[in-house]
């Protein structure tokens, strides 16, 4: 009986969900992924056809392995994936995700470090559209709904916060060339701004639609580097110049002090919000 108690504060602890969760997850999208390219690969379709089919299906995969999990380790409904709650705020979260990225492009424009060369057909934005959209069903299922989701449910949604933006802090200090304001920008905006999306609206559709738009917008779009993705086309071919500060430089517009200010802004905007619908979650010694 106190081996079986053991066992189930084991698989009840937040950390352990949280490892679990994110090996079911990737494991489920790296295997659908791997089967699907070995399937198509025997078939005459196009290498743009295959990866819009794989990228469909990773982002449907992720979906559908977190909820099925969830659904049984939990024992409950999982209303962070409500489809009553899909359209209200797949709109706003990729409505959001557009007016940022435009917004930075904006003040980039005003101080004369933006311009467009040439414009392409509209099918350039297909390879962009589907990244994105894979990166935001992933990526935001693994942070927000499995490692953000869980570590506020035990430690409160302050504690979480923190927590989140360290993570990114650490993880982006040691990538190649990081510098404060690059590393800063992208634990603001990704720790600190799409955390409270979610706490906002308690929907993952939000920060989902935000990260698909915003991973669209820049690169496919508007043409400017985003460090994740990797494109070859773009809507706009275009020319970004003068400071790194306004640029973003090699890490793109996303990685701007306008950016940082924009997001930071934003970010206490859905805080407050959040705060006004009484979402904020206390931890749990204070339950």
């Amino acid at each position: 009986m106190n081996s079986q108690t053991f066992l189930q504060k084991i698989f009840s602890f937040f950390l352990t969900k949280i490892i679990i969760g994110i090996i079911i997850v990737v494991g489920s999208v790296a295997l659908a992924e791997w089967a699907g390219r070995l399937f198509l690969d025997r078939t005459q379709s196009s290498d743009e056809l295959k990866n819009a089919i794989i990228g469909i299906s990773d982002a449907a995969i992720a979906l559908l392995s977190y909820v099925l999990l969830f659904r049984f380790y939990e024992k409950r409904k999982i209303k962070e994936l409500s489809a009553a709650s899909l359209p209200k705020n797949a709109c706003l979260g990729f409505s959001l995700g557009l007016f940022l990225q435009s917004s930075f492009i904006l003040v980039i424009y005003l101080f004369g470090s933006y311009s467009i060369s040439h414009v392409n057909p509209l099918s350039f934005l297909l390879p962009s559209f589907i990244t994105a959209l894979t990166a935001g069903f992933v990526a935001e299922i693994l942070i927000r709904g499995i490692i953000f989701r869980l570590t506020e449910e035990s430690l409160g949604t302050l504690i979480a916060l923190i927590i989140s933006i360290l993570l990114f802090v650490v993880f982006h200090a040691t990538v190649k060339g990081a510098t404060f304001l690059s590393v800063f920008s992208t634990a603001i905006q990704a720790g600190f701004l799409f955390s409270a999306t979610y706490i906002f609206s308690r929907s993952l559709w939000l920060p989902i639609f935000l990260h698909f738009a915003w991973d669209f917008a820049e690169p496919g779009i508007f043409g400017g580097i985003n460090p994740g993705i990797n494109l070859k086309q773009s809507l706009f071919n275009s020319n970004f110049n003068g400071s790194d500060l306004i640029t973003g430089g090699k890490f793109g517009p996303g990685n701007s002090i306008e950016a940082l200010l924009i997001c930071l802004i934003a970010g206490f905007i859905f805080l407050w919000l959040a705060r006004r619908k009484n979402n904020f979650i206390k931890p749990y010694w204070k339950k």
